[in-house]
């Protein structure tokens, strides 16, 4: 598994429930761009309209070698899931504050183009500070016991 590119981002500002992993309709050049390493995932999100679900905003640089036939940077892309989860989905979203996260882009073995998506639920600001305080609470733990292995 080669990644793309992840949505630092989202586990910030979203606490994450559970992910699903989606497959992408993508155009050639859109492929070639993404083999060089150039998307962005910042402020994408996934929603269902009708009964399929679709990426918005992610950002897919046009590809340089890429000629009048190069793809739109930002343009809707759908996503390959089953119908079966679409439809769990679809439940689990109508829910108050839950919403589907992009949360890394990636090639899987197979060189096919996966989207992990995040059904996520919003975390407040003082929520954001916990996680910062805990995470500075856990570094400067290891800290200390890298300091006190290297003494003796």
């Amino acid at each position: 598994m080669k990644i793309i590119c992840t949505n630092r981002k989202a586990r910030h500002d979203y606490e994450i429930l559970e992910t699903i992993e989606a497959g992408m309709v993508l155009r050639g050049t859109e492929v070639k761009s993404l083999r060089a390493g150039n998307a962005q995932l910042k402020d994408s999100y996934a929603a269902i309209e009708g009964n399929e679900l679709f990426l918005l905003n992610a950002h897919i640089s046009p590809y340089e070698m890429g000629n009048r036939f190069n793809h739109e940077p930002t343009r809707t892309r759908k996503l390959l899931v089953h119908a079966k989860e679409i439809k769990r989905l679809l439940g689990k979203t109508q829910e108050k504050g839950l919403t589907l996260v992009p949360l890394k882009l990636y090639f899987n073995d197979a060189g096919k183009v996966k989207v992990e998506l995040g059904l996520a639920r919003g975390k407040k600001s003082y929520d954001k500070r916990r996680a910062i305080a805990d995470r500075d609470a856990k570094r400067e733990l290891a800290r200390a016991v890298k300091e006190k292995d290297r003494e003796r």
